[in-house]
């Protein structure tokens, strides 16, 4: 329905102003973000490409919206595998957000969320945990240490850390960002539960078995809870719990990016 509706909008806009005004690129920003969700990435892709063109030509290169438009195709060309471009997009994002609003703003840190995503995947851990640590002190800035998007982004610093081997720090990052999701959401929220199985799984690196099968339960009866017996997510969290008892590397937690990190205009 959103996707019809964005549609229909657009050839409103495109009718009423022509196909280059800059309406447009708002809507077909906002239909990229649909289809994104929908999985639809390939055509999120030409629909976001779209609305750069036309950003650029109204704007010019380096202009906020313009960096919000990059921003969104970043993170479709992640998903759609292409990191060396979704890479090089971002960076040109955090350039344009850092010379509009200087380089302590909360939306240059969702720009350094994303890239460190992007980082990570790629394999570059050190500079991933660079990027996460600069988001994480902007936020902390921004919204004090115990708000939910500093959790969010210290869930994002504390898996690199697991990656990198520095597992105690990579604990205590974890454990950072549980009680602040404790605090902002209650003890049974299925985010609660995300970080749970996070620190579970540093947990059972550092040998730490039976705290690692107690954070496993409790992340299972959350998500059990939240979504019911036969959800994915839960068919997740059993596995990590059986991991436990097993050798070898747990099981990844599905990261969320809970923070709504692209957003439409």
């Amino acid at each position: 329905a959103a996707r019809a509706t964005l549609q229909r909008a657009l050839a409103i806009d495109e009718a009423a102003y022509g196909p280059d005004h800059p309406q447009v690129a708002i809507t077909l920003t906002n239909l990229g973000i649909v289809q994104r969700e929908l999985g639809e990435l390939a055509g999120a892709r030409a629909t976001l490409q779209r609305a750069l063109a036309i950003d650029e030509a109204a704007y010019g290169p380096d202009h906020p919206q313009v960096a919000m438009t990059l921003t969104n195709l970043g993170n479709v060309q992640r998903e759609l595998g292409e990191l060396a471009g979704a890479r090089a997009t971002l960076q040109r994002a955090l350039a344009a957000f850092q010379a509009a609003y200087g380089p302590d703003h909360p939306q240059v840190a969702v720009t350094l969320t994303n890239l460190g995503s992007v980082q990570q995947e790629l394999g570059e851990l050190a500079a991933a945990r660079a990027t996460f640590q600069r988001a994480l002190a902007i936020k902390e800035a921004a919204y004090g240490p115990d708000h939910p998007q500093v959790a969010v982004t210290l869930t994002n610093l504390g898996i690199v850390q697991r990656e990198l081997g520095d597992l105690p720090d990579a604990r205590a990052t974890l454990q950072r960002a549980l009680a602040i999701f404790e605090a902002a959401y209650g003890p049974d929220h299925p985010q609660v539960a995300m970080a749970l199985g996070n620190l579970g799984n540093v947990q059972q690196e550092l040998g730490d078995l039976a705290g690692a099968r107690a954070t496993q339960q409790r992340a299972l009866a959350i998500e059990e809870a939240a979504y019911g017996p036969d959800h994915p997510q839960v068919a997740t969290a059993r596995r990590r719990l059986r991991n436990v008892q097993r050798p070898g590397r747990p099981w990844d937690v599905l990261r969320r990016r809970n923070s709504r990190q692209d957003q439409s205009r």
